[in-house]
């Protein structure tokens, strides 16, 4: 099995000058520099996307989502246990697809709720997967990152599209990374007492990223007034084995497997708060390290 990662060297050499000219501090810049930008960002504002000079889209907000979805929400990982399921059945504008679930968009789901990604090296790796299945008419939750890369392979790409940002709220856009203080200072932010996982009440402001793209999605999907958010495919234990849609000789590297401890750390700090506002978390995949922290597993066709 070889592994993979596809990040053009270019963006390997912005990434390393901006580590080197700006510093700890600002080297997150890299994932918008040189060509993406938004202006405009206000309390009721998400702000306007350019790149390369030129206005390319308006972003929304969160509520966008929020007026989409009903009382259920699926989260959808690549994970093995995603083969074999029957996803039909999910209701309308109920499935979060992270990354690689999109090629689920058209086929077995017919209208997700959103598309989420926010690591630009799946971007670089997978354009014919996108083109295929984001449509035009698709909601998408994005990284600075993701944005610039979809803009760099097709300039027009935003033109029309509705994308939500996915801003890390350690590493905010147009501004240096916080320190724990600071983030324990915002009162939507909810830090662990170590600081090392966190959880964000306002995805408008900011998520906690924390080694999987799926926390932010569940930070999203917690601003929401689903009363039930499922995990399927979220597998996190077995990680480096091939995805549901990979096969045996062409494995992208994930980093998942060794992040564990971190990612249920920032889902339990998410499962906490779910709690207190009557949202029941749910684990769809038998084989799932979200056992470990008391999601215990329940068949997809069995839930409400």
């Amino acid at each position: 099995m070889t592994l993979k990662s596809d990040r053009p060297f270019r963006r390997s050499a912005v990434k390393l000058l901006s580590q080197f000219l700006l510093g700890s501090g600002r080297a997150h810049y890299h994932s918008w520099l040189p060509s993406l930008s938004i202006s405009g960002r206000a309390v009721g504002s998400p702000g306007v996307l350019q790149f390369r000079g030129k206005r390319a889209g308006q972003l929304l907000d969160a509520d966008s989502l929020a007026a989409r979805c009903g009382d259920r929400v699926v989260i959808i990982g690549s994970g093995p246990s995603v083969k074999g399921q029957d996803l039909r059945r999910l209701p309308p504008h109920s499935a979060l697809l992270l990354n690689g679930a999109i090629s689920l968009a058209g086929d077995q789901i017919t209208e997700p709720l959103a598309v989420v990604m926010e690591d630009e090296r799946f971007v670089w790796r997978h354009a014919d997967m996108i083109r295929k299945h984001m449509t035009a008419g698709t909601l998408c939750l994005l990284s600075p990152g993701v944005i610039r890369a979809l803009s760099e392979l097709d300039s027009g790409w935003l033109s029309g599209r509705s994308v939500i940002l996915i801003d890390d709220i350690r590493k905010p856009y147009g501004h240096p990374r916080r320190k724990a203080a600071e983030l324990r200072a915002l009162e939507f932010a909810t830090l662990s007492p170590d600081g090392a996982a966190g959880f964000s009440a306002d995805p408008d402001k900011g998520v906690f990223q924390g080694g999987s793209v799926a926390i932010s999605a569940l930070q999203f999907a917690l601003g929401t007034n689903a009363r039930e958010i499922g995990f399927l495919g979220v597998d996190i234990s077995n990680a480096n084995t091939p995805r549901f849609y990979e096969s045996d000789g062409d494995v992208a590297f994930s980093g998942i497997a060794g992040a564990e401890a971190r990612i249920l750390a920032h889902i339990a700090l998410a499962r906490d708060f779910a709690a207190t506002k009557g949202v029941e978390l749910i684990n769809h995949s038998p084989v799932s390290a979200l056992r470990s922290i008391g999601l215990d597993y329940r068949p997809l066709e069995s839930a409400a």
